[in-house]
């Protein structure tokens, strides 16, 4: 069974990471964990932990509620709001990822993207990566 780390926010209950996902349970059973990192609302003129850590959660609930359509074990957890960090804290305690997918929104636009994100990640974990792109979701349209 092919194990996947999925690593995002704001794009979370976009298409462009649900028709990934379709695809990669469509080719062979598959196990996927989603990491939301409890990052700052962007929308949000004032923010607290707290507050991010509420909104990553109900992010979370609602893609893995959507994600339960897939022919796949579906888990997820709200993480650090440090992108790389949240990664790294995953695979502190399982490190059995056959890919990490990152979906961040697109370049101009993506905060993780003007912070390297992707690459920093590269750097400290040895696990393939792959990166996708997407609009916000619809439900994050506020």
């Amino acid at each position: 069974m092919r194990r996947y780390l999925v690593v995002a926010n704001q794009t979370l209950g976009g298409d462009a990471l649900l028709d990934r996902l379709r695809e990669l349970t469509a080719e062979d059973r598959c196990a996927i964990h989603v990491l939301v990192p409890a990052s700052a609302d962007p929308t949000e003129a004032f923010h607290d932990e707290v507050s991010d850590r509420r909104l990553a959660r109900e992010r979370l609930e609602a893609a893995l509620s959507r994600f339960g359509e897939l022919d796949a074990t579906v888990t997820g957890e709200v993480g650090d709001h440090r992108p790389v960090d949240a990664v790294r804290d995953v695979l502190r305690r399982e490190q059995a990822f056959d890919r990490i997918l990152v979906s961040t929104l697109p370049a101009g636009v993506s905060r993780w993207l003007r912070l390297d994100t992707i690459s920093r990640i590269e750097r400290v974990v040895d696990v393939p990566i792959e990166h996708l792109v997407g609009p916000k979701a619809p439900a994050d349209e506020r």
